[in-house]
């Protein structure tokens, strides 16, 4: 060997077991910080571990809950969607118009939900077809279902809605409030397709790499416009949950709210690159959100303040993640 040749020795990969711990401490980091937050503002005000309060918090944070819940299947795929705030005011106002026509309150919440899926299916099929990339498709989608709904409203909320249409977003059903059981019910649904379906399995595969999926014949196209229209579903439900607990429809409900199911997917382990993320996982991160909202309330702290540490909790999360990434051995 000459003098001037170095031979390069590889770094020491962890062992197997310290990988395992790794990661699994990582996949129950989000439910220890929901669990230190819980005792901490169990601590921090007497008034917050109340059932009041606590039901308050559920029915707070459902609508954002199912929401994320379409944002997860979307963020695994490598997507976003900007849109869902303005696609949750149009699901709600449409629903709430069609029961203000004589429609019936079940039918007019499956006008909403429809409304949200093919809001959905648009920007999937913009996305898809067009090859545009899904921040710009949603970016632009945002400002037309919002201006659309705003038209069709002349800028006014839709008041006439039946008063039993209140027991959706406010009732109690076996002493628990109705939304949850809504909420269990679609995490159980979006889980069951994630984890137990072909779909579920191509959303990972295209999320994970593309162009593998491509290539090992995956249809990317009609399985990724699928995810897209079953997340404006999930928000159009979400939409008349929120019609619901206002007892109108909004056309400027729901501005903020995609930072917020984004916000909740990242917290809870997904990852904005794909290939990542899981129901639990967003529903811990939404109630996070949630907790520290409804905790901030409670001490008295600034709702711009919040805004600012709801930011930065972000900007932690996919910190963590992307530091979790370089230290992946390969």
């Amino acid at each position: 060997m000459s003098g001037s040749a170095v031979e390069r020795v590889p770094a020491p990969a962890l062992p197997a077991k310290s990988r395992r711990d790794r990661i699994v401490l990582q996949r129950l980091l989000p439910f220890l910080s929901l669990i230190l937050l819980f005792i901490a503002l169990t601590i921090a005000s007497p008034n917050f571990f109340t059932s009041t309060n606590l039901s308050s918090v559920v029915r707070q944070t459902a609508v954002i809950n199912i929401m994320a819940l379409g944002m997860t299947m979307i963020i695994i795929t490598g997507g976003i969607d900007l849109s869902v705030g303005a696609i949750l005011a149009m699901g709600g106002v449409v629903g709430t118009m069609a029961m203000e026509k004589g429609m019936s309150i079940p039918v007019g919440v499956l006008v909403g939900v429809l409304t949200g899926l093919g809001c959905g299916l648009a920007n999937g099929l913009m996305i898809t077809q067009l090859r545009i990339q899904p921040f710009i498709v949603t970016l632009g989608t945002l400002g037309i279902f919002r201006g659309t709904t705003l038209i069709m409203t002349n800028g006014l909320p839709v008041h006439q809605v039946p008063d039993r249409f209140s027991y959706i977003g406010e009732g109690n059903l076996l002493g628990v409030p109705f939304v949850l059981w809504v909420l269990v019910a679609c995490a159980v649904i979006t889980h069951i397709l994630l984890e137990h379906t072909r779909l579920g399995r191509y959303t990972f595969a295209i999320g994970s790499n593309r162009e593998a999926a491509v290539y090992a014949g995956i249809p990317v196209k009609f399985h990724t416009t699928a995810v897209y229209a079953i997340g404006g579903a999930l928000t159009g439900l979400a939409g008349m949950i929120e019609a619901s607990r206002l007892m109108t429809g909004q056309p400027t409900a729901g501005q903020g709210y995609e930072l917020q199911a984004i916000a909740a997917v990242v917290i809870g382990g997904g990852s904005l690159q794909g290939g990542e993320g899981s129901v639990m996982g967003t529903l811990v991160g939404a109630f996070i959100m949630g907790l520290l909202s409804n905790g901030s309330d409670l001490l008295g702290v600034s709702p711009y303040l919040q805004q600012a540490i709801i930011g930065a909790v972000i900007i932690l999360a996919v910190t963590l993640d992307e530091v979790r990434k370089r230290r992946t051995p390969v």
